[in-house]
């Protein structure tokens, strides 16, 4: 059986095979004008809409007209009413891919296709069978979940994270004020990599339980730039690493969780992850690298084990 999942979000298009125990995936990161701090739903949709046919035909003919079924990213996160445009690009070409093949057609959150492309990557199958503690770090999101599988998809409790801003914003603002281009992640990295000693200069912390707010350090940074600057682009990472240690832990110790599932483009980066392998209170899982950021592998996966599921015989 191969499965086929799709996941249009804010800054990926993506596509992926899945046999249950290997995959092969397409993606494009969406291009965002120098100096913008982000692009428009509706230039995302067009982009979208322009890249994914393309990625489909060079996909699809892998499985061999082997398609069993379709799974797709519909809205961010699987609650009442979490909706953005650009995941309406998949959906429709996923419906149109199912009914060709006359497959069956499952629906996810963007969020439940990064756990489980954490739980694959990390090799940690194991949390499919109990609750845990998951960690989305990106973009546009940092929340702290307890999380259990229900045998289709995620039930999701937040239960910490930003109050304000999320960190892959931080790491946005900060990089694009220093010059460089959105997303700034990775260069913003390599620029803290050369710097070797410890930030000289200390970012305030608020952080409340398994709460942050991550907007005073935006603005008493934002004040100061001017230009790339190695010890700020430390002092970030080393910052963030630390509350997210500390929100994480107090999540944790409150559902009295001892394991913990780390994904999300920014859950790539080096230095936090350093941090919170070193100072987390707990059994600390990451996504790959590779499939930190955004992928249609998750998606695939949970499609695959739908499938699978609705295909055995019931007692």
């Amino acid at each position: 059986m191969i499965t086929l999942g799709i996941d249009t979000s804010n800054y990926t298009t993506s596509a992926a095979l899945c046999s249950g125990t290997e995959h092969t995936m397409l993606r494009k990161l969406l291009k965002v004008k120098k100096g913008s701090r982000g692009i428009r739903q509706s230039e995302a949709v067009f982009i979208h809409n322009k890249e994914l046919p393309g990625m489909l035909e060079k996909l699809i003919p892998k499985a061999r007209g082997a398609i069993s079924a379709v799974g797709v990213s519909t809205r961010p996160r699987s609650v009442e009413g979490s909706y953005m445009p650009v995941f309406t690009v998949g959906h429709g070409y996923a419906r149109a891919v199912a009914a060709s093949f006359g497959v069956p057609l499952y629906e996810f959150s963007h969020q439940d296709g990064h756990i489980m492309a954490g739980i694959i990557s990390s090799g940690c199958t194991e949390l499919l069978t109990k609750p845990f503690v998951s960690v989305h770090i990106s973009g546009g999101t940092t929340e702290i979940l307890r999380t259990e599988y229900n045998g289709y998809n995620f039930d999701c409790r937040i239960i910490g994270g930003t109050l304000d801003i999320s960190a892959g914003q931080l790491i946005d603002r900060v990089g694009v004020a220093m010059g460089m281009r959105f997303p700034c992640g990775a260069e913003l990295e390599k620029l803290a990599l050369m710097y070797e000693d410890k930030p000289k200069e200390k970012l305030p912390v608020s952080v409340k339980g398994a709460y942050m707010n991550l907007s005073g350090v935006e603005t008493k940074l934002l004040r100061s730039i001017d230009g790339p600057d190695a010890a700020t682009a430390r002092a970030v990472f080393e910052h963030l690493g630390g509350v997210l240690e500390r929100t994480i832990n107090a999540a944790a110790a409150a559902e009295r969780l001892d394991t913990v599932m780390i994904a999300g483009g920014v859950a790539s980066n080096g230095i936090i992850r350093g941090i919170l392998e070193r100072d987390v209170d707990a059994e600390v899982h990451f996504a790959t690298h590779e499939l930190s950021s955004d992928n249609a592998v998750g998606t695939a996966y949970l499609t695959f084990m739908a499938a699978d599921d609705h295909a055995r015989p019931k007692e």
